[in-house]
């Protein structure tokens, strides 16, 4: 069974919801570098979608450098992510500030903002955050 997870009821397209789930498998160390991922057919049959929606995901992932394809053996997570997790980083890093910046709009205090960060991070890791 596929970790890979599409909501059939989300606004988003089916394409996106796969490319951004591939993407978020291989940014955690979920899928490994050169690992198989399932062929096209498989992953439409076993997500109950169109081969066509597949082929178009795993070709924009192709072409964010996330995956690579080997003719007759399918599609495989790329050796080096190191620029994958850069953006990714750097997408989380702009919606943190995004974030940061609304809350000040909206007069909360940045210690209170760098609190309620600590103790998310404390509820995430079990309190190894000093």
């Amino acid at each position: 069974m596929s970790r890979i997870m599409v909501d059939l009821r989300s606004r988003k397209p089916i394409f996106e919801q796969i490319v951004d789930s591939v993407r978020d498998l291989v940014v955690r160390g979920l899928l490994k570098p050169d690992e198989h991922l399932p062929s096209v057919r498989v992953l439409a049959a076993e997500l109950a979608i169109n081969p066509n929606t597949i082929q178009k995901a795993y070709g924009e992932l192709e072409r964010q450098g996330v995956i690579y394809s080997l003719a007759g053996r399918g599609n495989f997570v790329a050796s080096d992510i190191s620029s994958v997790k850069d953006a990714h980083r750097a997408e989380l890093m702009n919606a943190l500030k995004k974030s940061a910046l609304e809350a000040a709009e909206y007069g909360i205090a940045e210690d209170e903002m760098i609190n309620g960060i600590k103790d998310v991070l404390r509820e995430h890791k079990g309190g190894n955050i000093k």
